[in-house]
């Protein structure tokens, strides 16, 4: 419980923040497992579409400070290379 007027209004500045940051979470890793389970149905078109939504959201969370810049291109850059290994087709 806290003590102060500030300590109590940091508590309620900090509650929100961590409900907004987790909803955007939240968003986030939804749209990531969406694209992970296109990956395994294989299908380029609905791969594309899915990438582009986590896209959005991860740049969205990056702008909000939900998550670090560099770990939202991480993770973009890494869904882009599956997804340009899967339009390039079987190896050979």
């Amino acid at each position: 419980m806290p003590h102060t007027k500030s300590a109590a209004k940091r508590l309620r500045s900090s509650e929100k923040r961590r409900q907004r940051n987790r909803t955007a979470m939240k968003g986030v890793k939804k749209h990531t497992r969406a694209v992970a389970d296109a990956l395994t149905g294989g299908d380029a078109g609905a791969v594309s579409t899915a990438v582009v939504a986590a896209t959005k959201k991860l740049d969205k969370a990056a702008a909000r400070g939900v998550i670090h810049k560099n770990k939202a291109a991480r993770l973009k850059s890494r869904m882009a290379k599956k997804l340009a290994t899967l339009k390039a087709g079987p190896k050979k």
